[in-house]
């Protein structure tokens, strides 16, 4: 039985390539199991920059990933990883580093190979866990190190676990304020200090501040691939979407009841949705013509509601928005359904209800052929959310 852990898990990152480079030679993949109550996290350093070490970081990120989802034993995945890693004949080391983040009901698991440390936050206070080096069988003849470093420990709210690329700890070097790099000390000062400065700093802020000061340090031109990842554990921020009436209209104080009780934000997709909730609940429709669009109606405001959009027309440009976009803090228009993807992308656990009343203009053989059922067009805006973005979604139909 899964353990229910009182915090959500963000997961985030941010990167600055090898000045002139226009490939990342660092490589981070993430994925959320869903039914284990389990996220993997993975970030690996390709030897040297550009499309090889690219190449090599994302062999090894995905080895990675597949291996520590299938086996939770370290020394196990750890002598798989490494005997596949293909071996630099000139300086005897693996074409590629990483560092594996594997966290189930609530409990942490890292194993890294010649990446920096990572660092763990318990609020403002460094949180030093037990590390324990794993030495592989099999005498590597290549004169490559077989030693990795694991280490396990239960989270609380409020801890942030932030692994790095050797970008960050050896930016600066040879400048006169950093002749050895930044190294540890000083990147570790940072964190704590922009901890204590922004208590609640989001995963993605705080990775991209590490980044950019690591940048500041190389007298913004980047000697190396330079990332940061974050897992922050915190409240959940929560959003809910109603879209279409329900099946049959005595449902309707339900369908209002549901979203009007959710603890988070609440958007309503559709005329016809909007108008049951202005009629159960006696409040006014104010339509907003401040950011308007040529292919989207206006958005609308409702007491008790943040944002009243129409329906399948703006969900099907969301979709298409997500599907462009490939970070949280990714810079978005004005128009409804940006701001629909704006309140996606700042929300951990999304909650569709959806009303399964069929919508007959939807079957106007006049309308454009993008234009699917609703229930059709949420499944994949669900599927995007958590697969790209690793959201928490859960729908019910009405």
């Amino acid at each position: 039985m899964n353990k229910i852990v009182p915090y959500y898990i963000e997961v985030s990152n941010a990167q600055r390539y090898y000045e002139g480079q226009y490939i990342c030679g660092d490589v981070f993949l993430s994925k959320r199991l869903k039914t284990q109550n389990r996220i993997l996290s993975v970030l690996s350093d390709g030897m040297g920059h550009g499309v090889k070490a690219n190449v090599l970081a994302t062999l090894t990120s995905h080895m990675a990933l597949n291996f520590a989802e299938e086996h939770r034993n370290a020394s196990t995945i750890a002598q798989i990883i490494m005997d596949t890693l293909p071996v630099c004949s000139e300086r005897h080391t693996s074409y590629a580093t990483f560092t594996i983040v594997d966290i189930a009901n609530g409990k942490v698991n890292i194993l890294e190979y010649d990446n920096p440390t990572c660092l763990v936050m318990r609020g403002g206070n460094i949180y030093e866990p037990e590390w324990q080096q794993v030495q592989l069988e099999n005498v590597d003849h290549e004169g490559r190190s077989r030693t990795l470093h694991t280490c396990c420990f239960s989270a609380q709210k409020e801890d942030r676990i932030i692994y790095i690329s050797d970008g960050v700890t050896q930016s600066g070097m040879g400048s006169d304020k950093f002749p050895f790099g930044w190294q540890r000390d000083g990147y570790v000062d940072f964190v704590r200090q922009s901890i204590l400065n922004d208590r609640y700093i989001p995963a993605g802020k705080l990775a991209q501040r590490v980044v950019d000061m690591a940048h500041t340090n190389d007298n913004f031109d980047s000697k190396d691939d330079t990332s940061c990842g974050v897992i922050y554990f915190r409240d959940a921020r929560q959003l809910i979407i109603a879209s279409g009436p329900p099946l049959d209209e005595k449902l309707d104080k339900e369908y209002v009841s549901k979203v009007i009780s959710f603890k988070g934000k609440k958007i309503l997709c559709g005329a016809t949705t909007a108008e049951i909730f202005s009629r159960e609940l006696n409040r006014e429709i104010k339509d907003n013509y401040t950011e308007m669009e040529n292919d989207l109606p206006p958005y609308s405001e409702m007491d008790g509601v943040d944002l009243i959009t129409e329906g399948v027309l703006t969900l099907s440009k969301v979709e298409t928005i997500l599907n462009t976009i490939n970070s949280v803090n990714a810079l978005l228009g004005k128009g409804p359904a940006d701001r629909i993807v704006e309140l996606l992308m700042d929300s951990d656990r999304i909650k569709f209800l959806v009303g399964t009343k069929i919508n007959q203009n939807h079957h106007d053989a006049t309308m454009p052929v993008v234009i699917e059922i609703r229930r059709t067009l949420i499944a994949r805006i669900a599927a995007l959310l958590e697969r790209k973005f690793m959201k928490e979604v859960d729908t019910e139909y009405l």
